[in-house]
């Protein structure tokens, strides 16, 4: 369970993020100079019902190393 970093409660996780009027959404690459680098995933992103606090994560870091 990811923990707000701002007030401490818990995180609603697993929500996705999707970039407005468009279906495309966001991938996460290895290179940002290479039109299509290596892709790492789709981000996720985990809200504070509290403070509304946003996290965005990526859920499978092994493509990382």
């Amino acid at each position: 369970m990811r923990k707000c970093i701002r007030c401490g409660s818990d995180m609603k996780e697993d929500c996705g993020i999707k970039v407005g009027g468009y279906g495309y959404g966001i991938v996460l690459t290895s290179d940002e100079n290479k039109r299509f680098g290596d892709r790492m995933g789709s981000p996720k992103v985990a809200i504070c019902p509290k403070c509304g606090e946003v996290s965005i994560y990526l859920e499978d870091t092994g493509k990382l190393k």
